[in-house]
């Protein structure tokens, strides 16, 4: 099973707004989810953020794309103020409607005015979305965003508290283009999870995924605070393509931002499907990078260990050389496909995906249980797992789901199985099946003793 097939593109939502108003917080209600990290603290987005959500309508529930964005007129404590703003721009260009939210309990600022300024002629629907209304005595402040003379509304709404969303959203049904039921959800795609240390690259790495600036490249550590998916088609394939924070430690995390961009890593890995580890190969690995691969691990997840600025190397011997340390640093990666790529001038980057295509494919085999009863059977007998003067029964096993291979072998003591035979058996599984490349999950069961087990 390939990468699913491009579909038509849903409409395209744009949440825009000067900071701290609560677009995110919006986009999170939209969605259903908590998908953009939301803080009291100005300029915590920075990326374009775009999600499939469902929304009510009066013809019913339709599907679209929101996007949340940075706050326009932000100034960014890493001077990142410009790049924002240009993912800000090209959000609203490629937007079938804008929301233009603003704080009714602050009510009207000269940014919301400059902000009004540059939606000025746009050429499509513009709603203006008052929120924060859950608290008391600001209608009249709702009601004095009316002399911005511009867009639709405003419609008073608490994206935290969720009233007057649904009034919203029948309004923006009205507004978006095509039929209600002309396109339902988004197609599956495989998700591909970009994580590694920060500056390794990831985000340049997306951009040549997509073909186009989706996230802020910037020499500045810890640039991506989300974790960010960036849905692109390559080859007539659609991949949801996962751009993560920068993992650090602990101790150094700065603030609570730092921290939920880390949790969001490793959610990224959990739920993707493929993980590129992104390492730069003039870095020596690092223990964040070993805690990375160990938690791939951990969660059996397929993935490619990609060798980023390999353009900056010199010496083309080198490759064998750094093969080898990575493979000696990375313990347990043994089955893991190493590339060598450049994020920056797009090379490698095609060569990761057909890499990622295949590694799905592979995780989703399945296995007959009577082949694979006669390997396991075979692999006893050239190894048995006896220990300890006990003998030790494996009566059969069975695979019980793909994504990651899992297997369930019953035995009538799983406890005295050790981890070096299961090694063995994992291994023996590799060399006779199709799992060359992908972590195989192999579970321990006791099986009930009967008389008829005893005879």
């Amino acid at each position: 099973m390939s990468a699913p097939l491009v579909q038509p593109r849903l409409p395209r939502v744009a949440i825009v707004g000067r900071p701290n108003v609560g677009k995110s917080t919006l986009l999170n209600r939209l969605c259903g989810s908590r998908v953009s990290i939301v803080e009291p603290t100005a300029g915590v987005t920075r990326d374009r953020v775009s999600v499939p959500s469902r929304i009510p309508t009066h013809w019913g529930e339709r599907w679209v794309e929101v996007t949340d964005t940075g706050g326009i007129g932000i100034v960014d404590r890493d001077d990142l103020g410009a790049d924002v703003e240009r993912q800000v721009k090209f959000a609203v260009e490629l937007a079938d409607l804008v929301l233009f939210v603003v704080d009714a309990r602050e009510g009207l600022t000269p940014l919301d005015r400059a902000v009004a300024d540059r939606l000025r002629g746009l050429g499509k629907p513009v709603l203006l979305v008052a929120n924060k209304v859950d608290a008391k005595g600001v209608e009249w402040e709702v009601d004095g965003f009316r002399r911005l003379g511009l867009a639709e509304g405003p419609f008073s709404i608490s994206a935290l508290g969720g009233e007057g969303v649904r009034e919203l959203c029948e309004r923006m049904g009205d507004l978006l283009p095509g039929e209600t039921s002309e396109l339902g959800p988004p197609p599956p795609a495989m998700k591909l999870a970009v994580v590694g240390v920060r500056n390794a690259g990831k985000s340049t790495l997306i951009n040549a995924f997509a073909g186009e600036e989706r996230m802020i490249v910037s020499e500045i550590p810890g640039t991506t605070r989300d974790s960010v998916d960036v849905r692109f088609e390559r080859d007539g394939r659609t991949f949801v393509a996962i751009d993560t924070a920068g993992v650090r430690k602990k101790s150094k995390m700065a603030d609570a931002i730092e921290f939920f961009s880390d949790a969001r890593s490793l959610k990224a890995v959990r739920r993707a499907d493929v993980v590129v580890l992104l390492f730069d190969v003039n870095q020596p690995l690092t223990a964040l990078d070993k805690k990375l691969a160990r938690y791939c691990l951990d969660h059996y997840k397929p993935v490619i260990l990609a060798a980023n600025k390999w353009d900056l190397v010199q010496r083309e011997h080198e490759r064998q050389e750094f093969i080898d340390y990575v493979r000696a640093e990375l313990t347990g990666m043994a089955h893991a496909p190493l590339l060598f790529l450049s994020a920056k001038h797009g090379r490698g980057v095609s060569e990761i995906l057909r890499l990622a295509d295949e590694l799905w494919d592979e995780s989703q085999v399945r296995v007959p249980t009577g082949e694979l009863n006669r390997i396991l059977g075979r692999a006893a007998e050239s190894r048995s797992p006896s220990s300890l003067g006990h003998r030790v029964r494996i009566y059969y096993t069975t695979q019980v789901e793909g994504t990651p291979p899992t297997f369930v072998l019953f035995c009538n003591d799983k406890d005295l199985i050790n981890k070096d035979y299961i090694r063995y058996l994992t291994n023996r599984l590799r060399d006779e099946l199709p799992f060359k490349r992908v972590p195989l999950h192999i579970i321990l069961r006791d099986r009930e003793r009967n008389d008829e087990d005893e005879r």
